[in-house]
């Protein structure tokens, strides 16, 4: 199994007063950094992980819109759920240099940008995205092990941030004194223990969760049953995958709504008519360059487009899917 082979320790920091130039980055010297902490053996390609902040005890969410990110107490949701993705320089042979991660719930990556972080919050902000451009390094992450006296906690440290302000590196960071639902990249200049995470390993389940149906309302004095929440429409692109995973036939269509129920069930009409194909799973794919993500949540709240792998249940293409089981204590 691939593994990441970890940065041993952090920049020095520098002191805030007094400062008239941009600090000078000097070799690290704390000796608790030097060793392997349990939380990065789980940083392992296609590990499924949470990422709990040590101060606030509140996990990393993808949002329900897709784009944005926050921290929640809520750990068995989908929505708490990490897929790592290792990222090879140069070929699959070569060390894993730097490490992604893509929300299990959506499909899309973390990345660090250069706009301000919301108001009350320090730092840069941190959002969901695509992963369409193969060598952008604000989607990529460097965890740094910060030794046993904090818990054998994690730095995540953004690979973009060494180009500004004279190589200052920038870490993902919980936020807020009163409101702690935040999350941005911040320099290390600011060091804080809100830098600090615990990577908690989530196991896998062979077998599809059971989808949730949406929620109706039948009118009164009438059979028509309406959905309770609006109605967004985007399109979807679905490709089916063969039995061995080979890629076999494609297709679009404007799809009403959010619901993942409704999804599927449209998808196993589409595919019944044409090649016989009655129950099926699917996958998101965000990005050129994203990995299939199993979908089994609902679909966030945006009206993006989304790109669908089917695969037929039975087949062994759909046998090599693996599910987070967000429930398992």
């Amino acid at each position: 199994t691939n593994s990441f082979r970890f940065s041993s320790s952090p920049p020095r920091r520098s002191p805030k007063k007094p400062r008239t130039h941009p600090p000078h980055r000097a070799a690290p010297t704390v000796s608790a950094l030097q060793r392997r902490p349990r939380q990065m053996e789980h940083l392992q390609d296609g590990h499924y992980v949470r990422l709990r902040s040590r101060v606030h005890g509140t996990y990393l969410h993808a949002d329900e819109d897709g784009h944005g990110v926050s921290l929640h107490h809520r750990r068995d949701s989908m929505n708490a759920a990490w897929a790592v993705h290792l990222y090879h320089q140069g070929n699959a042979d070569a060390l894993a240099q730097h490490m992604l991660l893509y929300s299990a719930a959506y499909g899309r990556y973390l990345v660090a940008t250069n706009a301000p972080a919301p108001l009350g919050h320090r730092g840069r902000r941190v959002e969901q995205r695509n992963y369409d451009d193969q060598e952008e390094e604000a989607i990529r992450w460097e965890p740094v092990a910060v030794g046993a006296d904090s818990g054998n906690d994690v730095l995540l440290r953004n690979v973009a941030g060494r180009h500004l302000r004279n190589g200052a590196w920038r870490y993902l960071r919980a936020n807020g004194r009163y409101i702690h639902t935040g999350a941005s990249v911040d320099a290390f200049d600011n060091f804080s223990t809100k830098m600090h995470w615990v990577v908690e390993p989530i196991p896998v389940r062979a077998a599809m969760p059971l989808l949730r149906p949406p929620t109706r309302v039948r009118l009164p004095f009438t059979r028509r049953v309406i959905t309770v929440l609006p109605m967004p429409s985007r399109v979807i692109v679905y490709v089916r995958a063969g039995a061995d995973g080979s890629r076999i036939a494609r297709g679009a269509f404007v799809f009403e709504g959010n619901s993942v129920f409704d999804l599927r069930e449209t998808l196993i009409r589409r595919l019944e008519a044409t090649m016989g194909v009655s129950d099926v799973a699917m996958c998101v794919e965000a990005g050129t360059f994203g990995r299939p993500t199993p979908l089994v949540v609902d679909l966030p709240r945006s009206r993006q487009n989304l790109h669908i792998l089917v695969f037929a249940v039975g087949t062994p293409a759909h046998a090599g899917v693996r599910y987070p089981d967000v429930d398992a204590v």
